[in-house]
């Protein structure tokens, strides 16, 4: 079979893994209506003869061409939830059977309504076998193309979670000990600061150790990042300063989980706790009603300053997440200026159902 595997006789996953793209929807029938009129111009540039003949021919040729598209399209639409039960090999069989009955079918019509050359039954017979023949080869070039591409999805989407998985399982030994240093430090002197403070590092493990894959409020996702904030601001004292400017942007808006709070916690460890004088990071953004913009923004040390794994680590998991998720409407942007470090996330965002209340500090 033409997207076959040795070892992949297994159904073919669920709906939205399955190989064959959903043709029910606007876009996939433009790009599919795209792809057949560019197959219309190579046949009939491949079978010119005049110079005269080639308007002519792409006009009907095009036409033929569309025609087949177009029912095969609404064939693999009606057929694509049994064809996603089946196994590759098996789904993929049926798919190109279906498609060469589509093009069977309309190459029967023209021969009856455009062609119409009475008796003359070997010309009949090529024309079928020619344009059945065409097909066959597009559409196995074509199934192939999408098996693959839906393999290198599903693969990038297991390195993905592979990847979010082992950042929710590193915490910072160093984080985890100061904390509990620190509040070691505030029992006997300041017992209700030690028990807040175990409260927040309590939250912070939960929501590291929950299943991050999904999306939250940002009212959810900024309450994390103040929970840490204050953590670290118990170890940092006064050389710690952090500004929110997030007034402009709706707080119920859906964000990916853990998207902010690993920025955060790298512009204070890579950032403020370097300086001997600390610094401010400020967290803000904008939101348009359609493409939230948010950044984190932090001062760094001069020359001192080294690449840590650990942030690149966490950068280009969200990174990944955010191209995962909206293609290339998902981006993280970072810039260097006059010693300071701004990391943007930008990506489509819409409210939830139910409005959350941020939490101030």
């Amino acid at each position: 079979m033409v997207a076959s595997h040795s070892t992949n006789s297994a159904p073919a996953n669920n709906d939205q893994s399955f190989f064959v793209p959903d043709l029910c929807g606007v876009r996939a029938v433009f790009v599919l209506v795209l792809g057949a009129q560019l197959l219309a111009f190579i046949l009939v540039l491949a079978g010119l003869g005049q110079p005269g003949d080639f308007w002519p021919r792409l006009g009907m040729v095009s036409m033929f061409v569309q025609w087949v598209a177009l029912l095969s399209a609404a064939v693999l639409c009606a057929s694509r939830g049994l064809l996603s039960t089946l196994s590759v090999p098996a789904a993929t069989g049926l798919s190109l059977a279906l498609v060469l009955g589509a093009c069977a079918l309309v190459s029967e019509l023209a021969w009856r309504l455009v062609v119409a050359a009475p008796g003359d039954t070997w010309s009949r017979v090529f024309f079928m076998v020619r344009n059945l023949a065409i097909t066959a080869i597009v559409s196995s070039m074509a199934l192939r193309y999408l098996y693959v591409q839906a393999q290198w999805r599903a693969q990038l989407v297991a390195e993905t979670e592979a990847r979010i998985a082992a950042l929710q399982a590193r915490i910072r030994p160093h984080f985890l000990f100061n904390s509990m240093n620190t509040i070691a430090a505030l029992i006997r002197s300041q017992p209700e600061v030690a028990e807040g403070a175990v409260e927040d590092l309590a939250d912070l493990f939960r929501a590291s150790l929950a299943d991050n894959r999904g999306m939250v409020q940002l009212a959810e996702e900024l309450r994390v990042c103040r929970r840490y904030v204050r953590l670290e601001g118990l170890r940092l004292g006064d050389r710690l300063q952090v500004s929110w400017a997030l007034d402009a942007v709706p707080d119920d808006l859906q964000v990916p989980a853990l998207c902010l709070q690993p920025l955060l916690e790298n512009a204070i460890y890579h950032g403020v706790a370097q300086l001997p004088g600390g610094g401010e990071v400020t967290v803000g953004g904008s939101y348009d009603g359609n493409e939230l913009r948010l950044y984190v923004r932090n001062p760094v040390p001069g020359s001192s300053v080294r690449k840590h794994r650990g942030n690149r680590i966490a950068l280009d998991n969200i990174r990944q997440r955010l191209e995962l998720a909206w293609g290339h409407r998902g981006r993280l942007r970072q810039q260097l200026e006059d010693g300071w470090w701004q990391v943007q996330l930008e990506f489509p965002a819409a409210p939830a159902v139910a409005t959350a209340g941020r939490e101030h500090t």
